[in-house]
């Protein structure tokens, strides 16, 4: 068989939906371990056999086929030989708009009817051996999240079958995470919740999120009523406002104990939030989350309501939200925390463009008291904690000077 190199997956796809390519990946067909290191390739697969390009760096796969040899994402065997057919190496591939091949002309290869699903918005499942990769069921919802995109009848029959047969069970918490986060990363992250709920993948995986739809929260401050639809929301209006990642993932955790409120207390969520900080721990310890997205999880997780009620906080609470942040020493965790309070404030119907003065206020809170220094203390001869003591009482005092012109403001 005569070598043939085949652009390929997200590279054909990507120009097909007008997004700009940032990586290619290339499927060489007719060939072998030995030529391609003949051709000067690097070899870099482990489970199979990838090679470097010599000048492009790009990676280049040999034709393949897969079959699953045990349950998980690891139990497969793969065989890449030189009478592997393109035909064939697509059809192992999770979905139609990624099993697109094309020639160096241009030419397109498409067996599987990719291009239609991408004109219909549909994302469906090229074999049933897509239920043989569970990391698959997080892949199409982040894909529904990225592209916009509805999966198909079919596949969304095919993914509740492998919950029932318990496939998800094996998924690695490495992979969960990696799926979340660039989830998280897209336009409307809460396609990606909505898509696994829609499958019942939901709760199988995030259990946490889950079950806060169909949660009622007082109509006065929740038009939308529901929690998880809040949620939802919420994390849409953090996509808007940043890119961080950090942000929109505690904006994600940030009222996980509204699930686990009482029925008797309802719509009321007394307390959610001391909830909010267990369910969000357990949440991140599950999945691996790293470090600083867990930190800051935490935190919204026990001070987001803070930004609502700032005007009714006492001095001394707003200084104890400003510690608890690191907001002197690291004024970017305190702007994390006010952008996850305007998601929270503008993740309501009707309260999308609305005035939010907690925000500024709060702010301003900061920089006053980011003003008062220990040089000062220092000077007057205190030393060890008394610097830091009379530092924080001259802060609350600054605070309270701050408070005073709010009343004034008002009242004028």
């Amino acid at each position: 068989m005569t070598e043939q190199i085949y652009l390929v997956g997200g590279a054909v796809r990507d120009q097909l939906l007008g997004i700009e390519v940032k990586d290619k990946d290339w499927v060489v067909v007719g060939s072998s371990p030995d030529k391609m290191l003949a051709q000067g390739f690097q070899a870099v697969g482990k489970d199979f056999p990838v090679f470097l390009h010599p000048s492009t760096h790009e990676e280049y796969a040999l034709a393949r086929t897969e079959r699953k040899t045990a349950p998980g994402y690891k139990g497969f065997q793969f065989h890449a030989a030189e009478d592997v057919t393109l035909e064939q190496d697509l059809q192992r591939r999770d979905l139609t708009i990624n099993a697109i091949a094309q020639t160096e002309d241009g030419t397109l290869i498409d067996p599987y009817n990719g291009q239609q699903d991408i004109k219909d918005k549909i994302l469906r499942h090229v074999s049933p051996a897509f239920a043989e990769d569970p990391v698959r069921v997080l892949r199409i919802a982040r894909f529904a999240a990225r592209f916009d995109f509805t999966i198909a009848d079919e596949t969304q029959a095919l993914i509740k079958q492998m919950i029932e047969s318990g496939e998800l069970e094996y998924l690695v918490a490495e992979r969960v995470w990696q799926e979340l986060d660039k989830a998280l990363g897209a336009d409307k992250p809460s396609r990606f919740f909505t898509s696994l709920r829609e499958s019942g993948a939901l709760k199988a995986l995030f259990p946490e999120v889950d079950r806060l739809f169909g949660v009622p929260q007082p109509e006065k401050w929740h038009p939308e009523i529901d929690t998880g639809v809040h949620v939802m929301l919420v994390i849409d209006q953090a996509a808007k406002l940043t890119q961080d990642k950090i942000v929109r993932f505690a904006a994600l955790c940030h009222d996980l104990g509204k699930g686990t409120t009482p029925a008797d207390t309802l719509p009321r969520h007394i307390g959610h939030e001391a909830r909010s900080i267990d369910l969000t721990k357990a949440l991140c310890k599950r999945i691996k989350a790293p470090k600083e997205y867990q930190e800051m999880a935490v935190l919204i997780a026990e001070y987001h309501t803070h930004v609502h009620l700032l005007f009714e906080l006492k001095a001394n609470t707003i200084l104890k939200v400003l510690n608890a942040f690191d907001a002197f020493r690291r004024p970017e965790r305190f702007q994390q925390f006010l952008l996850t309070g305007e998601a929270d404030s503008r993740g309501r119907p009707g309260y999308e463009t609305s005035a939010i003065p907690e925000l500024a206020a709060f702010q301003q809170c900061r920089d006053t008291a980011a003003k008062i220094t220990a040089q000062p203390f220092v000077e007057a001869g205190l030393v060890g904690p008394a610097i830091s003591e009379a530092m924080q009482k001259q802060r609350i005092i600054e605070i309270k000077k701050r408070q005073s012109d709010w009343k004034k403001t008002n009242s004028s």
